[in-house]
Order: structure tokens, then sequence, then C-alpha cells
């Protein structure tokens, strides 16, 4: 079996592998309100959509197409194979290739799983880091979670976007400490974050990021003593066991007695 990638002439196999799956697999673990979500959400609009975006993927067994994966950034969507061709291994083929092209440039792999996939996502690695539920017009209700493993490959691309961090350590000239809270954000290698709390009436900072992750930038804000405070600094990220962010930070006050120091943000 090899995998090739999806293109405009192949959205007729695209669509019946998903809609053929959904219909004849889905009923066994799904009321019909769900089913027939399923079937719309998967819409030709999408399908067609993600073809043209070049993120979508077919697995042929022979001339055959039997199933398919679309991956989007470092998110696992739309992976189906033909009823016929289940525990055989194509399915296991297409994860691990979605696996490994996410992992080219991402540190975390997301996916959004129902509960009778759940543990077959669980013995991979994959933790549930969000529960959702979702009520078809009929009122049937769906319930998934957003799954997540760390890729444990080179090359990771880090996205700040929407993280969270408070400090862990810092040396005594510095002004953050526990109770201050920096909130991300993330446009392509432009980074920028806000952030008060504890000593720091309000913050603000904006840099780069590399492709590693490591963080360079300008900070400055207004602490309760009413200074004005200016600095640079850079950042380099450490992933823990619990997938979560530690900032090693190094930086320079650039007024006042423009020491320097260091620090650690932990994520929350």
């Amino acid at each position: 079996m090899q995998i090739i990638k999806a293109q405009a002439e192949h959205f007729e196999e695209v669509k019946l592998i998903t809609h053929k799956t959904i219909s004849e697999i889905y009923p066994r673990y799904y009321p019909k309100g769900v089913v027939d979500f399923f079937l719309a959400h998967h819409s030709d609009e999408n399908i067609r959509k993600d073809i043209a975006a070049d993120m979508v993927y077919l697995i042929e067994d022979g001339e055959e197409k039997i199933g398919t994966v679309t991956v989007k950034e470092n998110e696992i969507n739309r992976l189906f194979v033909l009823p016929q061709y289940q525990h055989k291994g194509a399915g296991r083929q297409l994860l691990d290739f979605a696996e490994e092209l996410i992992a080219e440039e991402y540190v975390e792999i997301f996916m959004h799983s129902s509960l009778p996939a759940k543990s077959i996502y669980i013995n991979r690695g994959y933790v549930a880091v969000e529960a959702h539920t979702i009520v078809a017009e009929n009122g049937d209700v769906l319930c998934y979670d957003l799954m997540k493993k760390n890729s444990n490959y080179q090359n990771k691309k880090i996205n700040y976007n929407g993280r969270k961090f408070v400090t862990k350590s810092n040396t005594d000239n510095g002004e953050v400490d526990g109770k201050t809270v920096f909130h991300y954000y993330q446009k392509e290698n432009v980074i920028w974050a806000e952030y008060k709390g504890g000593e720091i009436k309000q913050g603000f900072l904006v840099g780069t990021a590399d492709k590693e992750g490591n963080l360079s930038f300008t900070y400055q804000h207004l602490n309760e003593s009413g200074e004005l405070r200016l600095g640079k600094c850079n950042s380099r990220p450490v992933f823990l066991e619990n997938s979560k962010l530690e900032m090693h930070e190094e930086w320079q006050w650039l007024n006042g007695d423009k020491s320097k120091g260091l620090s650690v943000l932990s994520e929350i």
C-alpha cells in the first residue's frame, strides 16, 4: 500500500471513502442525528476546499483508493478507511504518515476523537486535553475529546499563540514574580505578549521566534511604583514531561541600572 496526495480529480474517491465509512460504521455507535451531522460536516465544499489546499491524502491498495486522511497544520482530520479494508493496517499506516508529516514542523499533534476510537489513540500516546459536545438538529448529542501527543521528532516548530505563563523564578533585580501572568500571541514568526500582576501594573513585549522556538524580544512595563521599565530578553523553550513549556530567559534592563538577570517562566 502507498500514500499519495489527493488531487482535484480524486474528489469523488475521497467523498466515497468518507461517506461510506460514516454511513456503514457510525450507526453502530451513534444515533441518527449524529450520523447525519458527520455527513453534513464532511460536505462536498469542505472536501474540495481541503483538497485544493493540499491537505488531503489517499492510501492505495493496488489501483483502488481505500482510505484517506487530512492534515491541517498540526491537526489530523478526516481519517477514514473503507469498511471492507479495516483492521488490515491501512488506518495505522495513514496515522503513522500523518504524525510523521506533522512532526517535521511541530512539537505537538492534535486530533478530535469520539469515544469508540479513544482507546486506540490513548495506546498511541495521546492524552485527552478537552471534552466537547455537539447537539444535532434533532437533539441527539455527540461527545468527543480533543487529543494531543508530543511528536518526538527533530526540526520542531512551537506555536506560542494562546499560551499562558507565570514566573517560576527570577533574579533579585527582576520585577516579575509568581503573580505575574503572561498571555502570548503569535503570527508567523512574530510574537507578542501582554503581562500584568504582582509588581506589574501593565506590560507588553514584542519580538520574533526562530525555527527552534527561541524568542528574542524587547519589553516594557509600568510597575506599582509608577516607574516605566524597559528591557530586552532572549528566551529558550524547554519541554517538560507533562508536555508543558518552560521558558529559560536571559534579560537585561535598558534603563535604570541596566543590570542583567535570569528568569524561568512555566506554562499554565
